[in-house]
């Protein structure tokens, strides 16, 4: 059996078990999902998966493929259990998230759409990671760290080695480590609600 195989199947059991204690602590309310941050994520996951397919990445598409479909889960999951703690600051990166979309959609380059994807998946974390500063307690940290293992084992399992498969996927793994540290080390200064 490929390796590469193995690698992308780990990534994707990896991202379905990391959902669980999210998807337990959503309905229990302790985990409050920020729905600008998954709605800019659903548009680029969508996007970024496309291209992983489309760039030679075969294996490691299929964890970003299952993922896509759990962001779409919470992205509407979050309008009854998600935060309700919006600021001007969050509306204003979702109208740059959205108008880079607009503009990127516009482009004819799957390498300049990739690069855009994961700076405008990039400002997706500034909700979650503000929401995460004043209210560390409010994300579930193992999913975070575990969305990151999966995204560094898909890396691991590309078929092709290129910006176009590459690029994504780091971001990915590199914010949603910045998620988990941030609310560890803001915990230890915030008491648990």
């Amino acid at each position: 059996m490929d390796i590469k195989f193995i690698l992308a199947l780990l990534s994707t059991a990896i991202t379905v078990v990391a959902y669980y204690p999210y998807l337990r602590d959503l309905f229990h309310r302790k985990t409050k999902p920020h729905a600008y941050t998954w709605l800019v994520w659903a548009i680029t996951q969508g996007t970024a998966t496309a291209a992983l397919w489309y760039g030679g990445g075969n294996f490691a598409a299929i964890s970003l493929t299952v993922g896509m479909l759990l962001v779409l889960t919470i992205f509407f999951l979050s309008f009854k259990y998600g935060t309700k703690n919006i600021t001007k600051s969050d509306t204003a990166v979702l109208f740059l998230a959205l108008l880079a979309i607009v503009v990127w959609w516009q482009l004819n380059s799957p390498l300049l759409a990739v690069l855009m994807v994961s700076t405008i998946d990039g400002l997706g974390y500034i909700p979650t990671l503000r929401k995460s500063f004043v209210e560390p307690w409010s994300e579930t940290v193992s999913f975070w760290v575990s969305m990151s293992a999966a995204s560094i084992l898909a890396l691991m399992a590309n078929g092709e080695y290129n910006l176009l498969t590459v690029t994504y996927l780091a971001t990915l793994a590199v914010a949603n480590a910045i998620v988990a540290v941030l609310c560890l080390t803001r915990r230890k200064g915030v008491p648990r609600p």
